[in-house]
């Protein structure tokens, strides 16, 4: 499954924690109201939490209709980056109507995400340390899901809690290609394996000088690329979609001047998990030394091959 059709069956909405819901009326008034909200998905669904005080509260009961915006997760670095290319992330646009819960349905909903949160936890505990090295580098507060919704389990914030049914979901590509998607793959639908933790992967990897020169060994390798810097734009179960920093024209001065370009680089095998993904980046990065090894001739340090950048 690669980026964009990870992306057009849902994957999104199960990787970012953070949505902009949008009234389509404010009051009685043809007026537009949105603001930041917290959800999660549930068979397909999403379950919103609104602020007790929130607005939306009170614009609902009028008028039910709304929309939902969830855009892919840009850690760190990377955000700059793409701001300063005027490349916007991938998103999905959802319309459709807000369903209040009961007391009865509102405790399932918050039992069900307790359930994730807790199941989360379990997950990170298991994971050998090819894994935890790079989420331990990552700013796990703002990339891990269950960091951002733990708050809502809390008694610090009174929440209603809204089930979203969306009647059309449109998915859209940087600045201006979109397309719509069938209702019935985001129902059937379900979240990529590495998606609760491919945020904190991506921003670990960005965030170490280390892993980013082995991105550059890797384009270099498996590309035949010269990249002057790389960074990790997504990660799927079969590779990862990469910024590689080209020198462009040269200047008067002699200086160059730099472009980026996204590049895409597939694994051997597809990665199931977490833990099998980066396995495949260990191997991929022995190979790639390798073979730099014996392009250039020079004898391998036993030492410093046994040390990789994502163990």
């Amino acid at each position: 499954m690669d980026y964009n059709s990870t992306l057009l069956n849902g994957y999104v909405i199960n990787r970012r924690i953070m949505a902009e819901y949008t009234d389509f009326k404010l009051a009685s008034k043809n007026e537009i109201y949105s603001s930041k909200v917290k959800y999660f998905v549930k068979k397909g669904r999403p379950y919103i939490w609104v602020p007790d005080d929130d607005l939306h509260n009170v614009n609902t009961v009028i008028d039910e209709r709304g929309s939902l915006a969830v855009t892919s997760p840009v850690p760190g670095s990377l955000a700059n980056l793409l701001q300063s290319l005027k490349k916007p992330p991938n998103r999905i646009a959802l319309v459709g109507e807000l369903v209040p819960l009961g007391d009865k349905k509102a405790k399932s909903a918050a039992e069900s995400l307790r359930e994730t949160l807790i199941s989360e936890g379990e997950a990170i505990k298991a994971f050998s340390y090819s894994v935890t090295g790079i989420l331990s580098s990552s700013d796990f507060k703002f990339t891990s899901r269950a960091e951002n919704l733990q708050q809502l389990l809390t008694e610090d914030q009174l929440y209603r809690i809204y089930k979203f049914n969306p009647s059309s979901i449109t998915y859209i590509e940087g600045k201006e290609n979109s397309h719509e998607v069938d209702l019935k793959d985001m129902e059937e639908s379900k979240a990529d394996s590495l998606s609760l933790f491919s945020a904190s992967l991506i921003d670990g990897i960005n965030k170490s000088e280390v892993r980013r020169r082995a991105l550059m060994i890797f384009c270099a390798t498996y590309l035949n690329k010269n990249v002057k810097d790389a960074l990790v734009l997504s990660i799927d179960r079969k590779g990862l979609d990469v910024l590689g920093k080209f020198a462009g024209p040269m200047r008067d001065d002699r200086s160059h001047e730099y472009e980026w370009k996204e590049l895409r680089l597939l694994l051997k095998e597809e990665a199931p998990d977490v833990e099998t993904f980066c396995k495949r980046l260990v191997e991929m990065e022995h190979e790639a030394i390798k073979n730099v090894s014996s392009f250039s001739g020079l004898p391998l340090d036993p030492n410093e091959t046994s040390q990789t950048s994502y163990v």
